[in-house]
């Protein structure tokens, strides 16, 4: 048997795409691999298992290319593997963390990985650290889904938030984008103001009449991606003085604010310096949503500084890896 060694693995596994990348005993990348969504709750557990196993495959391949051992292709060959870290989307319960650990388990299984060390985190976690580069630090993220990640000097981490677009997400593009619905609706039926959300959503989703818009959020049309689209609208609205747009950007603002201050309080960081980070599509493109946040913490926290990510989440979750590794004899 024939057996290849290498000291990391990393895996960024967000919901969008997973990054896989091995390391040798000198910190360099000698293979990197690259897939779609590996999010159990929005592909299923079958598609997770073959995304991860696909980036993962991928790196494996790209050291074999670079020379990392010309034999290692032979039949039998088993990867070692001392510390292997992986951020993973989807993993928000202990519930999350039994299924997405069989999901890892069985994807080194069959690419014959024996890993002596396995952490398995949110992949929220993993964006915070490379976010933050290990300092402390909180991390609000709005994009179609949202959640707030933070860490102390104490390097203590924290999350608010995250809870998916059934019962959380406050504050996010889907969040927003259903707000509009419902404004749209309660205009037409007099139990809210009129608004020019109606001639801007209607023809964006296919319709021409509001009640059909009852029929298409109920219908196989209706997304949480479609839906998170919609906020661009809200936004168009309001810049164009919309009140009822305007009050919508307002309180998504309200409630990343209310996700950022409970894990402040939580890790003890209110009257401390720290960085905060806001990313995610509503953050970056919505100036209404990044200003309410930032006037009111300014108060709240008067020590934050505000920072642009110092690096991607596969950072963070590379610093873990090499942190653990360092720790040991």
């Amino acid at each position: 048997m024939i057996a290849v060694r290498i000291p990391l693995l990393a895996v960024d596994g967000g919901g969008t795409k997973c990054l896989a990348v091995l390391m040798d005993q000198s910190r360099q990348v000698v293979g990197t691999g690259r897939s779609g969504s590996c999010n159990y709750q929005g592909i299923g557990v079958e598609a997770a298992v073959r995304e991860l196993k696909s980036a993962i495959q991928q790196a494996q391949e790209q050291a074999l290319a670079q020379g990392q051992d010309e034999t290692s292709t032979a039949p039998g060959t088993v990867w070692e593997v001392e510390c292997a870290v992986m951020g993973i989307a989807g993993l928000d319960t202990e519930y999350d963390r039994q299924v997405i650990t069989g999901i890892v388990q069985e994807v080194l299984e069959q690419l014959s990985i024996n890993v002596q060390h396995l952490v398995v985190e949110n992949d929220g976690f993993a964006a915070l650290l490379g976010a933050t580069g290990g300092k402390p630090g909180v991390l609000v993220i709005a994009g179609t889904g949202s959640i707030a990640y933070g860490v102390n000097g104490k390097q203590e981490t924290s999350r608010s938030g995250g809870w998916g677009h059934r019962v959380g997400d406050e504050g996010s593009g889907y969040w927003i984008g259903k707000q509009a619905i419902m404004a749209v609706l309660k205009a037409a039926d007099g139990r809210g103001k009129k608004t020019a959300l109606t001639d801007l959503l209607l023809p964006y989703v296919g319709l021409n009449q509001v009640d059909e818009l009852f029929n298409w959020t109920y219908s196989q049309h209706y997304s949480i991606e479609k839906v998170g689209e919609l906020s661009v609208l809200v936004s168009q609205a309001a810049d164009a003085g919309d009140e009822v747009a305007i009050a919508i950007l307002q309180s998504a603002g309200d409630e990343l604010y209310l996700a950022a201050t409970a894990v402040i309080d939580q890790l003890g960081m209110k009257e401390e310096r720290f960085q905060m980070i806001l990313q995610g599509g509503v953050l970056q493109n919505d100036e209404r949503v990044r200003s309410s946040i930032m006037a009111k913490m300014s108060s709240y926290a008067p020590e934050v500084v505000y920072e642009d990510a110092q690096h991607d989440p596969i950072y963070g979750v590379i610093a873990q890896g090499w942190a653990y590794l360092d720790r040991q004899p």
